[in-house]
């Protein structure tokens, strides 16, 4: 009991105080299952939104080209988020889903049935929609149900021999997705920093890396922060994510409580899932990385201004996240983040610790620079695969 009255005051004192509440009122994706689910192809039922990707990728390759680009005109919410429809295809049904709801948020733009602030915050998202249309992005996952959900590529995903996944942390929604300013510290800019880094890095290895920000976040420092249920969402999304790409070599960068889903989604990973990377992590719901139940590698890092540092590196009554990933006693090899400022500084261009995910990603473990506090990270045998 003593315990958990310290971690409930740290809690209180350090901001983890809000409490979101969670509107269960179906949306526009709900809505989009429940015509995808009375529909049909030539007589045969459709694959559910949740089949394995195996069984989708079989059924589309089961159809002519025609048939697959009328599912996603006529489904683009269903298809677009349907691990296992062809990459292509997948653009296409978000592209359109995204200028449908685009045109949604124009609408309530002038609907003066809104408050002032509905009015503005439609404003906010016809305005990130119309960014994510722009011509040369490649949208993998859209949903714009409530705080909304999305994921982007950047490079040739199909082809891709080795694909990094961005999993970010707290506030991450559909207006947070890219920012005008400090973009680095937004899911499609610490993607994009790290897809250039890495055609940088390794020209001639072929990569890809995805913003994926398809999970419900919390919002805030609060309850939902210090808890693992949305964790425990977001690890079930990401693995059948992970299970539906089809790259040799797969690495996770996780960062503040991205690092949390990836810890909880580690064991069900599969072995293609090399390396595991935390920066500005609150702790991986485990006491060691060896509880992790995954062989891929596990990095830390955390750089000296980051504000995480302060947050209870524990476990009582649910609340908080375990050990810390940069302590010596958690086992996971500790990188240096030289350059990197703060909690968001991770993926900007110049900084050590952007250098080192390069260096994970294309396999380049030869490169990669340790903490003073671990000069031997490196040192260990690492899985090439």
């Amino acid at each position: 009991m003593l315990a958990l009255a310290v971690v409930l005051v740290l809690l209180a004192t350090t901001g983890w105080t809000a409490i979101r509440e969670h509107d269960g009122t179906p949306g526009p994706y709900a809505a989009a299952v429940g015509a995808w689910a009375k529909d049909s192809v030539a007589g045969r039922r459709l694959p559910g939104p949740h089949e394995a990707p195996g069984t989708v990728a079989r059924f589309f390759r089961s159809l002519g080209e025609k048939q697959q680009r009328r599912l996603a005109d006529r489904h683009p919410l269903v298809v677009g988020n349907l691990g296992g429809a062809p990459t292509a295809l997948r653009y296409r049904a978000n592209h359109k889903a995204l200028a449908e709801a685009r045109d949604v948020e124009r609408e309530r733009m002038r609907d003066q049935r809104l408050t002032e602030e509905g009015r503005q915050n439609a404003g906010r998202r016809m305005h990130r929609f119309a960014s994510m249309l722009e011509p040369g992005r490649h949208i993998l996952a859209f949903d714009p149900t409530g705080p909304g959900r999305a994921a982007e590529v950047f490079g040739d995903l199909d082809r891709a021999q080795r694909v990094s996944v961005v999993v970010p942390g707290v506030d991450t929604d559909l207006l947070t997705f890219e920012k005008s300013d400090r973009p680095y510290s937004a899911p499609a800019g610490m993607a994009r920093a790290l897809q250039q880094r890495q055609r940088a890095a390794a020209p001639r290895t072929s990569t890809a890396t995805v913003a994926w920000a398809d999970y419900t976040a919390p919002t805030g420092l609060g309850v939902d922060a210090a808890s693992g249920n949305l964790a425990a969402e977001g690890a079930e999304r990401l693995g059948d994510f992970v299970q539906g790409l089809h790259a040799p070599h797969i690495a996770l960068f996780c960062h503040s409580y991205g690092s949390v889903v990836c810890g909880d989604a580690a064991d069900d990973l599969p072995d293609r899932v090399t390396d595991i990377a935390v920066s500005g992590s609150p702790g991986m719901r485990v006491d060691h990385a060896g509880d992790l139940g995954t062989d891929a590698n596990i990095w830390a890092v955390r750089d000296e201004d980051d504000w995480i540092a302060d947050v209870p590196h524990m476990e009582v009554g649910g609340l908080g996240h375990g050990a810390d990933p940069v302590s010596p006693g958690f086992g996971a090899r500790r990188l240096s983040a030289d350059g990197a400022l703060g909690h968001t500084g991770y993926y900007v261009p110049g900084t050590g610790s952007l250098d080192n995910f390069a260096g994970i990603a294309t396999g380049s473990y030869s490169t990669v620079s340790c903490a003073t506090s671990d000069p031997g990270c490196v040192g260990h045998p690492a899985r090439t695969l």
